[in-house]
This record gives structure tokens, sequence and C-alpha cells, in this order.
């Protein structure tokens, strides 16, 4: 299937490596040009070669931290100039520390309300307004499927990505009109850094092995497994695409089956 996404023009949020990065991995594929964003320059260099060298139409990175929302502004600005305008954008970020309900502090969900919600949404609005004009883009939101089914140890990620996703549907019924979709991919137990931390704090509790944290995950999941990045990034390609185009304000969870929601 052609997506209809070659020379498109993306900009990916967070992606060295995890999540972020598959899916910049199948934009590449796709042809488009992209930018993408993290904290290391170097790191950053290293992916936009290997982009280019998938197929990607061109590829730069670009630093820029979303925990300081100023920071924003400078990113949306260099992606414009570097491909003359963005028609996707990739909203994606690392995830708060585990913790439960009880342990939230005011001054983390200050902290962790930056980098979720107030920073994603000021660069939205930096670059919504300019796909609307043009009658054409794509907004795609890496969530949780904690924002269906509370994840337990993950509290300030469940009430927090809870927010986006409010955000989120808000916006998705204004923009459609003009040509703007809308979307959250929500993984499931992926295997990146965030799941083995995860368990690194499980194990901590129950005083045993990442191990056996991670068997333990595995069985929870109906699928049997913790599924890769490659299974993920395709799927967020897809629902930027030509073909997702009647497909906006929805969550599409990537999980092996784990929640159970019929919603």
């Amino acid at each position: 299937m052609d997506l209809g996404l070659k020379g498109k023009r993306a900009l990916v949020m967070g992606a060295s490596k995890g999540l972020g990065r598959s899916i910049a991995d199948a934009l590449a594929a796709e042809g488009a040009a992209l930018v993408v964003s993290g904290r290391d320059q170097a790191s950053l260099d290293k992916v936009a070669a290997e982009l280019k060298a998938a197929g990607a139409a061109s590829a730069k990175g670009v630093v820029a931290d979303v925990a300081k929302g100023e920071q924003m502004d400078a990113l949306a600005d260099a992606a414009v100039a570097a491909m003359g305008g963005v028609d996707i954008l990739v909203l994606n970020h690392g995830g708060p520390p585990p913790c439960i309900a009880s342990e939230i502090t005011d001054a983390a969900l200050h902290t962790w309300f930056e980098q979720i919600v107030a920073s994603p949404i000021r660069i939205a609005n930096r670059l919504i307004p300019e796909m609307r004009k043009r009658g054409w883009g794509r907004v795609l939101v890496v969530g949780s499927s904690g924002m269906q089914h509370p994840i337990p140890n993950l509290a300030l990620s469940n009430t927090l990505r809870s927010a986006i996703w409010g955000w989120l549907k808000t916006y998705s019924g204004e923009a459609a009109k003009d040509g703007v979709t809308m979307n959250i991919i929500a993984p499931g137990s992926i295997m990146t850094d965030r799941i083995t931390q995860n368990a690194e704090s499980r194990a901590a509790k129950a005083g045993g092995t990442v191990e056996a944290e991670l068997a333990k995950m595995a069985q929870e999941i109906p699928a049997g497994r913790i599924g890769t990045p490659d299974e993920f990034g395709p799927m967020g390609a897809f629902l930027v695409s030509e073909q997702a185009g009647y497909i906006t304000g929805s969550m599409i969870r990537v999980d092996g089956g784990r929640v159970r929601s019929m919603l």
C-alpha cells in the first residue's frame, strides 16, 4: 500500500530512540522528509543519517527539551526552516517516574505537566494553524494505554496523559473540517527503556528480579509477550497517511490485547 507520504514533511519529537524512533523509521521508509528532536545533538545526527539511508527525502536533528516550553517555539521554527513547513507533527516525550497515586507531589505534578501537557500543546498551537490553512495535516500523540486503563504504579502518567487526551479530543473536532486529523497511538508493553524502568521499579518493590517482572508483564498480555518497536512504528505511519484521512479524535491501541475495554 502506498501511504501517500512521499515528500510529506514530518516533525517527530523524542525520536532519538524508542517509540519516537520507530515512527521516524516507518516515515523514512515511506519517503517522508523528517526533522527529529531530542536532547543530544550527536545522537540526533546519527539518527538523521540512518533515516536518510533508509529512504527519507531529507532528515535533520534539532535539539529541543520538551521539559522547557520556550524551546518548543524554536523547534517549530527550525522544522519550518528546514523543510519549508510541517505537514505531520508527532508529539512524543518521555514519561514520569513510576509512583502510586498517594506519592504524587506538587513539584512532580508541575514539572511533568510542562512536559506531557503544556509543551505539546504549545508546539501544536504553532503548527496546526498552517496545516488548517493548507487543508491537510496530521497530528499524532504517542500516548499510553493508561489513558483508558490506568496502569498500577504509573499514577502520574495516568493523570497527566488523560489531560492531553481531553485536549486532543476537543481540538480534533475543531480541525477536522480543514483536513487535519488528530489521533493518539497508545502503546501497551513495547520493549523500550520505559518498560525496563517500570520492571525495575516493580522488582524493587517486590524484592524480585527485573527478568521476573518482565515475564509477569508478558503473562498479563493476551498475546503472551511484550511487543517490539517494529510492531509500533508502522501503525503510526498509517495514522498520519492519506488513507487515514477519515480517522480523527481516536485512540488506537497497540497493546497485544491488554486493554479489554470495548470503548
